[in-house]
């Protein structure tokens, strides 16, 4: 196996490793190293059938099932991200970190790439570690100690389930989720900081009023995707992304209208942020 890194800031391509066959422990080892090396980490041409998909989750963690879309038949922790040809919106399709309105928000999140469009569709990737590093002094003092209150029903990315909620949505009634967090979490893993808020979910600060959190909410949400934090991930088709949900953030880019663009995703089991 050996990777090979595509940005200064975060992210790595990883060859020489065949999905089609079960990870023994030591091959699992060297994958989960290489996550925590570079945040995301990329692998193509891995034409891998849902079990197998499964079988590559299981051996990085605990697969879950996603709050509000059902997964396919026989297989309820894989969901479909699609946006179809006569679509406008894409799902998710916002910068953000995955469900950080639940509890125990995911470890990590993977996508294999099972249709794309001919031009556009990347992916791109933020590295928090970097965002919260480059705050000044003043302002780290500031963000130690805070906490962030994340909803599932922030307007702009709601809008990004409705189409899929329509087609895929699960049967119960859709509820509105809503936890607490470190702005700041230390990563259970590495020990290192990273900022753990997000546009997307991030709706205010635990004991301050509206008016006090939205400028330095909004600073935060416009440091933390800095080009020089960024990387970018242009697909091909059975390509696989797994990023580190609690020390990166993502963002589908929207620009193939009139192309389908079709991905298999699985959820990993994170832990309550510290």
């Amino acid at each position: 196996m050996e990777s090979r890194k595509i940005a200064g800031a975060l992210g790595a391509e990883i060859t020489g490793i065949d999905l089609r066959k079960k990870l023994d422990a030591s091959q699992a080892a060297e994958v989960r190293k290489a996550l925590l090396d570079h945040q995301v980490i990329f692998l193509r041409d891995q034409d891998l059938s849902p079990q197998q998909f499964l079988d590559f989750a299981h051996a990085m963690g605990t697969p879950i099932e996603y709050p509000f879309v059902k997964g396919l038949d026989g297989f309820p922790q894989i969901i479909e991200v699609k946006k179809l040809e006569n679509e406008r919106v894409n799902f998710g399709g916002i910068w953000h970190s995955d469900t950080t309105y639940l509890e125990e928000p995911p470890m990590g999140s993977m996508l294999l790439s099972r249709e794309i469009p001919p031009y556009g569709g990347d992916t791109l990737f933020a590295n928090q570690y970097l965002a919260y590093e480059a705050l000044s002094d003043t302002m780290k003092r500031l963000l130690d100690g805070l906490v962030g209150i994340s909803t599932s029903a922030k307007a702009d990315v709601s809008k990004t389930r409705e189409d899929r909620m329509k087609s895929d949505g699960k049967q119960e009634a859709p509820r509105n989720y809503i936890a607490e967090h470190p702005i700041v979490r230390t990563h259970p893993e590495t020990g290192r900081k990273a900022l753990y808020v997000n546009v997307a979910h991030t709706a205010g600060i635990k004991g301050m009023t509206e008016q006090e959190s939205a400028p330095l909410l909004s600073f935060l949400f416009e440091h933390q995707v800095k080009p020089e934090f960024t990387c970018r991930f242009m697909w091909t088709k059975n390509a696989i992304a797994f990023w580190d949900n609690r020390c990166a953030m993502h963002n589908p880019v929207n620009d193939y209208h009139g192309h389908r663009r079709v991905m298999h995703r699985i959820t990993l089991k994170g832990d309550r942020p510290r």
